[in-house]
């Protein structure tokens, strides 16, 4: 569809937005890949339930089960605009980039070296991911990174279980953080408090 003879007040509308405003309205669909919200100051859509459209990643900064675990319909929701999707010309929205993002904030209070507690998210085959909290995780690979343990495949993990961890990287432009086991979680030597 030639949306921009077709729907010319659309159209002007979507190119008068620049990445970063931010926008108001009200979500007026969910669906399993994305969230659909009818802006205030914007014009109907002729074929989708709303011009601005969020894709599930920009929905939170936590992992989230389903979009409903976030928004409802009906909700009044104010979004950062991200770009303008000319294919099915709907503004494409980010809730989370409204919101403090706990991997800095999380890499601003913890230093590499520190030992932290964790619960066993998944056993993954290259390493294990570790909840550290707040929607950050981290991962404990089966193999050495930057000289420090790691984790022992032949080791038993079990999701849900805590075990202790050490901060051996964070990698704010990746948004990674890697993991590894105190030395004496690998002998199995147990530290009693003195």
């Amino acid at each position: 569809m030639d949306w921009q003879s077709e729907s010319p007040k659309l159209w002007a509308f979507l190119e008068s937005l620049h990445r970063g405003d931010i926008l108001s309205g009200t979500v007026v669909a969910i669906e399993r890949f994305g969230v659909f919200v009818a802006l205030d100051d914007g014009p109907g859509h002729p074929t989708l339930p709303g011009v601005g459209f969020i894709v599930i990643p920009e929905l939170s900064w936590r992992h989230i089960g389903a979009p409903t675990d976030v928004v409802h319909v009906g909700q009044r929701v104010s979004c950062e605009f991200l770009q303008f999707d000319t294919f099915n010309a709907e503004a494409r929205l980010s809730l989370k980039a409204l919101e403090p993002d706990p991997l800095q904030a999380f890499a601003d209070r913890t230093a590499v070296g520190q030992e932290l507690l964790g619960t066993v998210e998944k056993v993954l085959p290259f390493g294990i991911s570790v909840d550290l909290g707040d929607g950050v995780f981290g991962l404990v690979p089966f193999r050495e990174v930057h000289g420090r343990p790691a984790a022992s495949p032949a080791e038993d993990f079990e999701v849900g279980e805590e075990i202790a961890v050490i901060v051996a990287e964070i990698e704010r432009p990746t948004r990674r953080v890697f993991l590894s086991r105190p030395e004496s979680a690998q002998r199995g030597v147990i530290v009693l408090p003195t």
